[in-house]
């Protein structure tokens, strides 16, 4: 505030002015005189239409209008003490400085500012509402220490209201604190029985599909291959005997050398010597039996057992379904020269693997009665097992020169 300057030395006291200003009466012996205010004096007046109005009497009226009574800053106004005497009191200075409580020594290092707000403020649920304000605690450095001691003690305190103010963060976008960070990673890591059962859980869908790649590979792929090198060798055997190349009257183990027929299954086949898996029946062929104790005869003999073996299923299975012939079902088998033409006898539905007097030159169980020129198919059964055998036997009705041209059995 700027201070104020007296006019003159003599004259009335400054009261007598400041009583027409303010509405008071002041000082008569103040030694500020006694016409500070003149009508040029400090304040000035001006000419409203009826009255002159001094700027004293306007800023009287805005004092009093804004509620500070008739006399100014009080009822009594400065006049008993004058302006150096007396300053305005915090209560009623109407542009005094907001009430700022000391600061507290203790607490002043626990004070963390809050986060900035989000943009777009969101209303917390009452229940999260409520776990915020339980686990708020108050009062000094002690009072913190207990409730953040009651919430992550060493015992494992209770931790929902930690929980609680971390969903609140995270639904406010805020960031999280280091430690609340750390909680929520051990919070997500699984633990070991979760593991394992993943790890189970792996092993089983890894076995799975591997079986069922297995069982693909065996029922469909295998056949797709078994038939691919089948045609295969019956296409040089055709090849050969239309070539005139001349066979051998005995073959090596795996050699194709004749044909089977079965017309009645739709089924055409090479025949190879012998019954190895790798060589012979894996690659789609029927096997001659034809060394070891396990001989016998060839079709030209004139008499004998010729007896053949075959998958079942997989790898071409060319005698899956001759548990479908019936007595009378041709059975042809075609060589280089000739054309031998069998007629079903008998079927064995079940018998051992180890029973091989099947295979006799006059197989039992067969119906034969005594020597002649016979035919035997085996296989496994039950089909995709190879617990049993089954067993079909045939009965030569024809040989044919491949000169006459092919059996009414091929033609028809």
């Amino acid at each position: 505030m700027t201070a104020l300057r007296p006019e003159r030395e003599s004259g009335a006291a400054y009261g007598e002015s400041f009583t027409d200003s303010y509405g008071d009466t002041g000082d008569q012996g103040s030694s500020y005189g006694q016409q500070p205010y003149e009508d040029s004096g400090a304040l000035g007046e001006w000419y409203d239409g009826e009255s002159y109005v001094t700027q004293a009497q306007q800023a009287a009226e805005a004092r009093s209008a804004a509620g500070y009574g008739a006399g100014g800053y009080g009822n009594e106004g400065y006049a008993a003490q004058g302006y150096r005497d007396q300053a305005p009191s915090a209560a009623h200075e109407p542009y005094a400085e907001p009430y700022m409580p000391p600061p507290d020594d203790e607490t002043v290092a626990l004070r963390v500012p809050d986060p900035p707000p989000s943009r777009e403020p969101i209303s917390p649920s009452p229940a999260s509402s409520a776990a915020s304000a339980s686990s708020t605690p108050t009062g000094g450095r002690a009072a913190r220490r207990k409730a953040a001691k009651g919430r992550h003690g060493r015992h494992g305190g209770t931790r929902q209201a930690s929980d609680a103010a971390e969903a609140d963060s995270e639904s406010s976008g805020a960031p999280l604190s280091r430690m609340e960070a750390r909680r929520q990673a051990r919070a997500r890591k699984p633990g070991p029985a979760t593991v394992a059962s993943r790890a189970i859980g792996e092993v089983f869908i890894t076995t799975g599909v591997l079986m069922l790649l297995f069982v693909s590979y065996q029922l469909w792929w295998t056949n797709v291959r078994a038939h691919a090198q089948a045609d295969k060798e019956a296409s040089s055997l055709q090849e050969d005997w239309a070539s005139g190349k001349r066979a051998p009257g005995s073959f090596e183990p795996g050699q194709g050398f004749a044909l089977l027929h079965i017309p009645k299954l739709d089924v055409v086949v090479p025949i190879a010597e012998g019954i190895s898996n790798k060589k012979v029946l894996d690659r789609g062929m029927v096997g001659h039996y034809g060394e070891g104790k396990l001989k016998t005869a060839m079709p030209d003999a004139k008499t004998g057992n010729f007896g053949l073996a075959g998958h079942r299923n997989t790898h071409g299975e060319p005698f899956r379904y001759i548990n479908r012939l019936a007595q009378g079902d041709e059975i042809v088998v075609e060589t280089q020269d000739k054309y031998f033409v069998y007629k079903m006898a008998s079927i064995l539905p079940v018998t051992s693997p180890s029973n091989v007097s099947v295979l006799e030159p006059v197989p039992p169980g067969s119906g034969f009665t005594g020597p002649g020129r016979y035919i035997t198919l085996t296989t496994c059964t039950p089909e995709f097992t190879s617990k049993y055998r089954l067993i079909v036997w045939g009965k030569m009705v024809e040989e044919r020169p491949r000169s006459k041209g092919k059996p009414d059995a091929l033609v028809s």
